[in-house]
């Protein structure tokens, strides 16, 4: 493990260590680490469109706004191959929340959920984008191989 020494000025050194606090790191490293990740996926996101990815996509919609639920399930039922698993959550009696599990190219999924989030009626649509690296494997216990997600950070 290497470390190194960061300077900074005091007013800055004093907002990290009160967010990292607030945040509930027990210490600076984590944190500065958790930093260093995101900083890396976003500058390998902006320059490679085409790796992989693995990423949460969550919105809410209003499910009696004109058939908005119908077309967001056929949405999903159309790019099946990136959808992992999706949870639905009934927020009141109108509006619902979901988070979707989407694995695939960066570029295809960045555009299945901006497909999503541009559909009128979705509200408060997020993408969290992580880069992977996929491999498949198999493994003594198993004869069949399946799909690895190796986060690249």
């Amino acid at each position: 493990m290497e470390r190194f020494t960061i300077s900074m000025d005091d007013q800055l050194f004093k907002q990290f260590d009160e967010v990292a606090q607030a945040r509930g790191y027990y210490n600076r490293s984590e944190a500065i680490r958790d930093l260093i990740r995101e900083y890396l996926e976003t500058s390998r996101l902006q320059k490679d469109n085409k790796g992989y990815c693995i990423a949460t996509l969550t919105y809410i919609y209003n499910h009696h706004e004109r058939d908005l639920a119908g077309q967001v399930t056929s949405a999903h039922h159309r790019h099946h191959d990136l959808t992992l698993s999706s949870m639905h959550v009934h927020l009141d009696h109108d509006n619902c929340l979901e988070v979707t599990i989407l694995r695939g190219t960066v570029q295809d999924v960045r555009h299945f959920a901006n497909q999503i989030i541009a559909t009128n009626g979705v509200r408060h649509g997020k993408l969290h984008i992580v880069p992977i690296e996929l491999s498949q494997e198999t493994h003594t216990h198993s004869a069949v191989p399946h799909t690895h997600s190796s986060p690249l950070t």
